[in-house]
């Protein structure tokens, strides 16, 4: 497969008031280049995906998004209004799926969801939480601690979280992970109505099918850099594939 950098048409034409605008992006951990001078425009609604081997920088730059890290250098804008760890107010349009559940394990799921909506103000946080964990399939479990959940159910209430407070761009670092089939396609649905919504959505994923199948644009991450951006209908598993590795 040619490799190449250069943006989809659907890029092109949200570059005007692109949701994530990312100049000249690095991150170093000491002498370590994690990211180098990454560009990048993510059009609003868009659903981006992000692929590449492990120690790509994948997550990092999920992170920096998150403003859960810094960057060593370079500007990153979302909606138009420049990123910092202290921008509380783009902090909330941001949801972040991640490794990390962010839960409390001896809460059970409504007290956990009513938690973290109260801290995003929500105005009913008990409606909320209830409507969440009745999108999630786990409304029937509402009060059990979350410690007693599997792995999977852990990760619904974890992705319920993440979406409480209604974000308008939605981080999603290996969101299928410990998931059984049913939750799977249950996720794959929502992220789908979540884009048709207008979310924009940028998706971490090992499963290079399953990624092609889902987002409508790819980006190869590899040694720090973006080799690969192109429209996911121009991509295919096989080739992607040994370009990751």
């Amino acid at each position: 497969m040619t490799q190449t950098a250069i943006p989809s048409s659907s890029t092109q034409a949200n570059v005007a008031s692109p949701a994530v605008r990312i100049e000249k992006l690095s991150k170093w951990l000491d002498d370590r280049a994690i990211l180098q001078n990454v560009d990048l425009r993510i059009g609003k609604g868009e659903y981006l995906a992000i692929i590449g081997a492990n120690g790509a920088g994948k997550s990092t730059l999920l992170k920096i998004l998150a403003t859960l890290i810094p960057p060593t250098s370079g500007t990153i804008e979302l909606f138009g209004k420049q990123l910092t760890r202290a921008t509380v107010t783009l902090r909330t349009k941001i949801g972040l799926i991640g490794h990390q559940s962010m839960l409390y394990r001896d809460l059970s799921a409504r007290e956990n969801l009513n938690f973290f909506a109260q801290l995003y103000g929500i105005s009913d946080p008990t409606d909320r939480a209830d409507r969440m964990l009745r999108m999630i399939g786990l409304l029937d479990r509402a009060n059990d601690p979350v410690k007693n959940f599997s792995r999977g159910m852990v990760q619904r209430v974890s992705i319920a979280r993440a979406l409480l407070h209604g974000p308008e761009l939605i981080l999603a670092d290996e969101p299928f992970d410990g998931l059984d089939a049913p939750s799977v396609v249950a996720l794959e649905e929502l992220f789908a109505k979540l884009s048709a919504s207008g979310k924009t959505i940028v998706l971490v994923n090992h499963d290079i099918e399953q990624t092609l199948r889902l987002a409508e644009r790819a980006i190869v991450l590899r040694g720090g850099n973006v080799a690969i951006d192109q429209p996911t209908h121009r991509l295919y598993a096989r080739e992607l594939l040994s370009e990751v590795m």
